[in-house]
């Protein structure tokens, strides 16, 4: 799995992406523009924008190139850091997402600092620990269905299906609509003999053929995982 981070629907034209990146040229450490810091706190933002869009859009060696030419201009940034992180996660790239996480301030243990530590142990395969982080990252922000959906899955990977399912379902109550969260839950479902209830969530998709591809899937997870289930417990 290469969970990520939500990213806002936004910068979504060429012109938005091109003002964007034409603003955060007018704002090096030569303050002789006459910018104010509040407007390069504005530019600052609006080209994380653009970078966590890039990777949204499934685009994460485009995110890694915003990302070099934006520490050029903010080197150290904390947002930036985490953002590299899990863009090297998307790539699979893990060795180089555990040396950048390595960079990240010593002590920083807030709930984004504690969702990308468990992105990368589950890249690893380390469920349970995984499962701590994730918990302590849904304590700092217990409405984020994204990392509800994270913890979901490696209780899963670590055979702890009840809490698995539980944990997956108030990810669905908070996003009804992600089909990723959807899934999940269903593989859940699944591997903990639940397959009627899972079939019943199926059968309710108006589709016939994304019916069809879905138990597909589903039945191909279910066949691979569940000998490994308990991998990393």
């Amino acid at each position: 799995m290469r969970p990520g981070i939500v990213a806002t629907a936004i910068l979504r034209s060429g012109l938005a992406i091109a003002l964007c990146q034409a603003a955060l040229l007018a704002i090096p450490a030569a303050a002789a523009d006459g910018l104010t810091r509040e407007a390069a706190g504005s530019t600052r933002s609006l080209y994380l924008l653009l970078i966590r869009q890039a990777r949204a859009d499934g685009r994460p060696r485009a995110a890694l190139a915003y990302l070099a030419d934006f520490d050029r201009q903010h080197p150290g940034d904390f947002d930036a850091r985490v953002l590299r992180i899990n863009c090297l996660l998307d790539l699979g790239h893990t060795e180089a997402a555990v040396a950048a996480l390595a960079q990240l301030p010593a002590g920083g243990a807030d709930g984004e600092v504690h969702a990308v530590r468990g992105h990368v142990l589950a890249a690893q395969g380390g469920w349970s620990p995984a499962i701590v982080e994730y918990q302590a990252a849904l304590g700092a922000s217990p409405a984020d269905p994204l990392i509800r959906n994270a913890l979901g899955y490696a209780q899963l990977r670590a055979g702890l299906l009840p809490e698995a399912i539980e944990t997956l379902r108030a990810a669905a109550d908070l996003a009804p609509e992600n089909t990723v969260i959807r899934n999940n839950l269903l593989l859940a479902l699944t591997l903990a003999g639940r397959a009627g209830e899972a079939e019943a969530a199926i059968r309710a998709m108006p589709d016939a053929g994304a019916r069809a591809a879905l138990r597909s899937q589903l039945g191909e997870q279910a066949d691979r995982l569940a000998v490994t289930t308990v991998e990393g417990r």
